[in-house]
């Protein structure tokens, strides 16, 4: 089997925000308790945090990071987490039936995120509380005045403000599972509320407003369109959820997947414009693409049986080959989409649906969406070229999906970087670049991840998903079923 990818220098999609690369903790099982967070453990620092899983954060270049939920978020007191741990509350936290005690809060947490070199993308509580906790979460931690929260701060040992820029105004909040749930009019007045006083605290904030939980949702599109209406002239981004799972054990019908989310970016997109239009504005509003991820959410909700558990073992999933395959061709979704989707965030970082997998004194190691996720961080950042597919397809209940699913970015540093999985099952595909506007074009990496199954899963023990160097050959072969990346150089 051929296939042909065409671009030209001066067609672009646009600039990729390199913070659609970010990722996600929630106070949910062992994401901070035992994740990032575990005193006792042989490569804690001084602050409790593990160094080991810090080290393979670092690898992953995440930018940002979304905290402290989730539907955690929901129901939190913002300042449960916040000075002398001593004092700190013991809570029933009801969106994951589970024990929190707060050892962790936000003091902690923008400490740690200095560790791990990124920023932190902070949610606010618009489940059981509004704007007044909200704008004063923000003077906490943004505000350098001689005002009670911000001189809270200070006397809790941070004289220099966190400086977070970007806030979530809730998380989730259509959701019946949601704490505090809120029809779109309800949802769309108090975002309005609270983002008016955040911004009037600290004008130099981004805020992103709830999206639709995902695309399935009976209320996507009158939801967008009526927070929207509420919403337009004080927030900047409008979030979207989605993880998708392969239930009927259907290979290419999962890696199809992809082009569904494509489509749902693009049907935000157009909900944004249309409000748009209909307040005549100048402003455009982006798309924050908060959490996503595959998940099989068999299980999920066991907590409940013995719940008020600290850390208990939750949706601590084991990823695959194929996982991989498709979390490969969701970043080209993300990649491609670049001029309107701005932010992203892999939910979640470490043990709750992650590339990070730790044992509770024991090793981190990483699971096989680890790798494309990695290499997309780290040489995914540019400009997103127009690329133009010839390719053979297969069906998917009545809809043909190219066999190949690519992006191709200009680095700005002398290279392009092809990304692509070829998702057929069967068959090698020898693929051909048609890039102009480029001198001297030549191949210098070809990086593949592959397995023979495609069930394959990496563990403590024996890490079965890597990836490997490719020979350079005249021809460039993605094999059957595998992602891959070529980085070529220009003059």
């Amino acid at each position: 089997m051929k296939a042909k990818i065409s671009a030209n220098k001066d067609f672009l999609v646009g600039d990729i925000d390199n913070r659609i690369y970010g990722s996600f903790i929630e106070h949910l099982g062992r994401a901070v308790y035992g994740g990032i967070y575990e005193p006792e453990h042989p490569t804690a620092d001084e602050c409790g945090f593990r160094r080991d899983v810090i080290d393979l954060v670092k690898e992953l270049n995440v930018p940002i990071v979304r905290y402290p939920g989730g539907n955690f978020v929901s129901g939190y007191n913002w300042e449960d987490g916040i000075g002398d741990k001593a004092k700190r509350p013991r809570r029933m936290e009801q969106a994951w039936f589970s024990l929190e005690t707060n050892e962790v809060g936000i003091d902690e947490f923008q400490e740690w995120a200095k560790r791990a070199n990124t920023e932190v993308m902070m949610a606010v509580n618009l489940g059981t509380r509004g704007p007044d906790e909200a704008r004063n979460c923000v003077e906490y931690c943004n505000s350098s005045t001689d005002t009670h929260y911000a001189n809270l701060r200070r006397a809790n040992g941070f004289e220099k403000p966190f400086g977070i820029k970007v806030w979530c105004l809730g998380n989730e909040m259509d959701g019946d599972w949601q704490i505090g749930k809120k029809t779109a009019e309800e949802y769309g007045r108090i975002a309005h509320e609270t983002a008016k006083v955040m911004k009037w605290v600290d004008p130099s904030i981004e805020l992103v407003a709830c999206g639709s939980s995902s695309q399935n949702m009976s209320t996507f599109g009158e939801w967008e369109l009526t927070v929207l209406d509420h919403t337009y002239d004080d927030i900047d981004y409008l979030s979207l959820h989605c993880y998708y799972a392969n239930y009927d054990n259907d290979t290419p019908a999962f890696l199809a997947k992809a082009e569904e989310m494509d489509r749902f970016v693009k049907g935000a997109v157009a909900f944004c414009d249309a409000i748009k239009a209909k307040k005549h504005s100048k402003k455009t509003i982006n798309l924050s693409f908060d959490e996503w991820n595959v998940w099989t959410q068999d299980g999920a909700w066991e907590n409940q049986k013995t719940p008020w558990q600290k850390a208990p073992r939750l949706l601590e999933q084991k990823y695959t080959f194929e996982d991989a395959l498709l979390i490969g061709c969701m970043l080209m979704v993300l990649q491609n989409n670049c001029d309107r989707v701005k932010m992203g965030c892999l939910a979640q970082l470490v043990n709750v649906i992650a590339p990070i997998f730790t044992e509770n004194g024991g090793p981190a190691w990483v699971q096989t969406i680890f790798y494309p996720f990695m290499f997309a961080s780290n040489f995914g950042r540019g400009r997103v070229l127009q690329a133009k597919l010839e390719c053979n397809t297969y069906d998917n209940k009545g809809e043909a999906i190219p066999y190949i699913m690519n992006s191709i970015i200009d680095n700005g540093k002398g290279e392009l970087i092809v990304y692509a999985v070829n998702r057929s099952l069967e068959d090698d595909i020898e693929l051909e670049l048609a890039i102009s506007g480029y001198d001297g074009i030549t191949a210098v990496e070809h990086i593949e991840l592959y397995s023979d199954d495609i069930k394959a899963v990496n563990t403590k023990d024996n890490c079965a998903i890597k990836p490997a160097n490719v020979p350079l050959k005249d021809k460039i072969i993605l094999k059957k079923h595998s992602w891959n990346m070529v980085r070529l150089q220009y003059k």
